[in-house]
């Protein structure tokens, strides 16, 4: 198929959507509280004494409440016995629960004192076992500066070790969420081709596909969709300018949106018209290379080998074998999962083994400044017979979204 031939507008598109996956079950009390139990388990074996719960995705992870961090300290302490404590700004006790699904012990501070003085004291009074506290890797610096101070005869730790670790390793029910993320993502794609024309600016496209989002049914994550057309595509993250559309243009689209708090991270590249033989060269190395590094996905292997394959296609191919222009500039995937980036990194040097349950995604992007770049990226995971997909991959730059399949 030819992309933007035989098109349809913006309004036939949003009029005929409706949201999907409905029926895909959301995470539940009992799951949060697994989560917790999981949690002091993985305490128990670390000689760790408690963990320190900021307004984060790990606190929205272990007890189900979302919270927006600003300057006063929300948050909640988990100990390796016992029930969770909350924390919560005296005026926003109600609130705070309003959002709890479990236990009801919530300790609070006054708009005159100092909060962390409040999560020092709460530590001291709960008959810990020993003195090593973890903290939540995104509390921001001037509470953890505040914990010191306060609570000096603790040995404050980074608590990465417990909360990626936790994250990282998804169930079945977080990955059917993730699963139904990108297969909306993917219906945005698909709807997002439909609506290029020439003249259309990246901006235009970009608020489109975050109404498509909400149409179908997925959190739009805010913020602007990664959209660029022509020699723009060669910039990994963007350009600071708008752009508009022109015939032969390369097209890269870099969306994703949230179901049941689950993120999806899906990118399409292709031409705006016919490709020229080079476009086509340059896509299909692209495509061996995403399916190299999901086929080096071997469990118990390090998660390396993934950037490893995926980087020696292009290397092979004439490109830079390195981080270099022209050739692939970053690591070839990320974890995904609550945040669009999070534990653990398909790039080099990860030795980090391949374990069910770890869902990442393949994107090497081949960048040539000047002319243009192409990604693909989709999300996988790993099962005990190895590595699947979430979204069917990009068949051809010609059927981009497998048409005529």
């Amino acid at each position: 198929m030819t992309i933007g031939i035989g098109g349809s507008t913006v309004q036939e598109e949003l009029a005929k959507m409706t949201p999907l996956y409905t029926d895909v079950p959301r995470i539940g009390v009992d799951d949060y509280i697994a989560r917790v139990k999981r949690a002091q388990e993985m305490m128990r074996e670390k000689g760790i004494d408690a963990l320190y719960l900021d307004s984060s995705p790990n606190l929205f992870y272990f007890t189900g409440m979302s919270l927006k961090l600003t300057e006063r300290l929300h948050g909640a302490i988990i100990p390796v016995e016992g029930d969770v404590i909350y924390l919560s700004p005296s005026f926003e006790e109600p609130k705070t629960r309003s959002l709890m699904l479990f236990g009801d012990d919530v300790r609070v501070w006054e708009e005159h004192e100092d909060p962390t003085a409040l999560v020092a004291d709460t530590l001291l009074g709960m008959g810990l076992p020993g003195n090593t506290i973890a903290v939540d890797p995104l509390t921001p610096f001037f509470s953890f500066d505040g914990f010191r101070r306060h609570g000096n005869r603790f040995d404050f730790v980074n608590g990465d070790a417990i909360t990626a670790a936790c994250r990282m390793v998804k169930s079945d029910a977080e990955i059917e969420l993730l699963r139904a993320a990108n297969m909306i993502t993917l219906e945005v794609h698909k709807a997002v081709a439909r609506i290029l024309r020439p003249g259309i600016k990246a901006s235009e496209a970009g608020e489109f596909a975050l109404e498509a989002h909400r149409r179908l049914g997925a959190v739009s994550p805010g913020g602007k969709p990664l959209i660029m057309f022509g020699p723009e595509t060669a910039y990994p993250h963007g350009v600071g300018y708008d752009q508009e559309l022109k015939e032969g243009d390369m097209v890269l689209v870099d969306i994703g949106g949230f179901v049941g708090g689950y993120r999806s991270d899906m990118t399409r590249t292709y031409v705006f018209g016919d490709p020229t033989p080079r476009q086509r060269e340059v896509w299909e190395i692209e495509q061996t290379s995403q399916l190299a590094g999901f086929n080096a996905a071997v469990l118990d292997d390090p998660c390396e080998n993934v950037d490893n394959a995926a980087r020696k296609v292009i290397g092979d191919a004439g490109f830079s074998p390195d981080y270099e222009t022209p050739g692939l500039p970053h690591r070839t995937g990320h974890g995904i999962g609550l945040e669009v980036h999070e534990a653990t990194y398909m790039v080099r040097g990860n030795m980090t083994p391949m374990q069910p349950g770890l869902c990442f995604s393949v994107e090497p992007t081949i960048c040539i400044y000047g002319e243009f770049g192409i990604r693909l990226e989709d999300c996988a995971y790993m099962t005990a017979d190895g590595p699947k997909w979430l979204t069917p991959p990009s068949p051809s730059i010609d059927d981009p979204f497998g048409y005529e399949v």
